[in-house]
């Protein structure tokens, strides 16, 4: 398949709120448009994971970024900028849709402004990257909103480094896998996690 024809396929499902397998520039992942709470609910769903707990997403970049947070700390600026392996950075001041009064975020399409509420922690930080890898990163810029990016496994068990560690569970119950030779990618190496503030705190979560 040529790979205008997967971003097709994949930008298809994810638009209209579907789950898909992809390599991300560390494991396999699980994917969703990171502003559709009923997608995210899946995808708790599938990895039998408590809703409690906060999921990573990518952007494509630090304006996309920007788009979702009340403001970019300057010291992220600066990591992001000089970072050369995968670094996921926790943002405050997230924006974010409101929960539904009984928490159901199965029919929740939400706003492409915004980000589902069920991707957030519950102190109103959000953990994002920018990929260091050409495939997850223009599939972003394409769908033009932060994507769900969290490893392709049922919660406890090990991260998927290649497709044919991924649990068939797994696979059946998404709505697309992103094919060879596009699968090739995933280093297999967890992303450094740092936790920034407005006036330019760092805390080294994972290094």
């Amino acid at each position: 398949m040529k790979t205008d024809e997967v971003f097709a396929a994949a930008l298809k499902v994810l638009r209209e709120g579907g789950v898909i397998l992809y390599p991300t520039d560390t494991v396999w992942g699980l994917g969703c448009d990171a502003t559709r709470p009923d997608a995210v609910a899946r995808i708790f769903d599938i990895k039998r994971r408590p809703d409690s707990k906060s999921l990573v997403l990518l952007a494509s970049d630090l304006d996309m970024v920007a788009r979702y947070v009340k403001a970019v700390p300057g010291i992220a600026v600066d990591l992001v900028e000089v970072n050369d392996a995968p670094m996921t950075i926790i943002y405050p001041g997230v924006i974010a849709g409101d929960a539904p009064a009984d928490g159901d975020a199965s029919s929740d399409k939400g706003d492409k402004h915004l980000l589902a509420w069920n991707a957030v922690a519950a102190d109103g930080t959000v953990g994002i990257r920018v990929p260091l890898h050409d495939f997850c990163k223009e599939l972003v810029r394409k769908l033009g909103r932060p994507l769900v990016s969290t490893s392709a496994n049922i919660s406890g068990e090990p991260s998927p480094v290649s497709r044919s560690e991924i649990a068939p569970e797994i696979v059946e119950a998404v709505d697309y896998v992103v094919p060879a030779p596009l699968e090739k990618g995933a280093t297999g190496k967890p992303s450094q996690i740092i936790k920034v503030g407005l006036d330019a705190q760092v805390e080294i979560i994972r290094k």
